[in-house]
């Protein structure tokens, strides 16, 4: 049937994209702070998809071959996951009786960079997309490939939009200063522990 390697890409592009991590941690918080949060979603989404497109062109077996690819994305991610998370941390400390509106935000050019970092400087988002799903999505034949590949792109896009636009529903409840320190511990926490996860996987390699 040719609806089922989309629908399988789908799943699996489900399964791997929606969990707690740093990526999903960044664009909620800034979907929260109102702050370019269309512009993040479409570059995680467009991220994924390039990502899956050289997975399942076999650029993962190469990835995965690459030592030194893998120390430098590990120690960059983890020092950009540390810095975000201090500063996450520093935010909290300053929470105050904001509305979500009136926080300070960052400009597009910085959004966009940090956006891009999140992305980019963190392994996992290797593991999962151009590892596991280019593994996974290359035992089907070409043609099906491709439809693989779409359904977990498409599995993304819509994750990441609703991450980013449906944060505006939890509004109501960040109206409280706690609730944003809570948010901003929550995001700092998330950072460093992924951050201390690519450490300890490089010492311990």
């Amino acid at each position: 049937m040719i609806t089922t390697p989309f629908l399988q890409g789908m799943g699996t592009g489900a399964g791997l994209i929606i969990a707690i991590g740093a990526q999903n941690a960044f664009v909620l918080n800034q979907g929260l702070h109102r702050n370019h949060h269309l512009t993040v979603a479409l570059i995680c989404a467009m991220s994924d998809a390039l990502l899956i497109t050289l997975g399942l062109s076999g650029m993962g077996v190469v990835l995965a071959q690459s030592s030194e690819f893998a120390a430098w994305a590990t120690w960059l991610g983890a020092v950009f996951l540390f810095w975000y998370g201090l500063r996450s941390f520093r935010s909290a400390l300053r929470s105050g009786g904001l509305e979500p509106g009136e926080r300070v935000r960052m400009g597009l050019g910085a959004t966009v960079a940090a956006t891009l970092a999140v992305t980019y400087l963190n392994p996992h988002v290797y593991l999962d997309t151009v590892l596991l799903l280019g593994s996974i999505g290359g035992r089907y034949p070409e043609a099906e490939r491709f439809l693989f590949g779409a359904g977990a792109a498409t599995a993304s896009l819509a994750w990441f939009l609703a991450l980013g636009l449906g944060a505006r529903l939890l509004l109501p409840f960040f109206r409280h200063p706690r609730s944003w320190a809570a948010l901003d511990v929550l995001v700092g926490l998330t950072m460093w522990g992924v951050a201390a996860s690519l450490v300890t996987g490089a010492l311990g390699a």
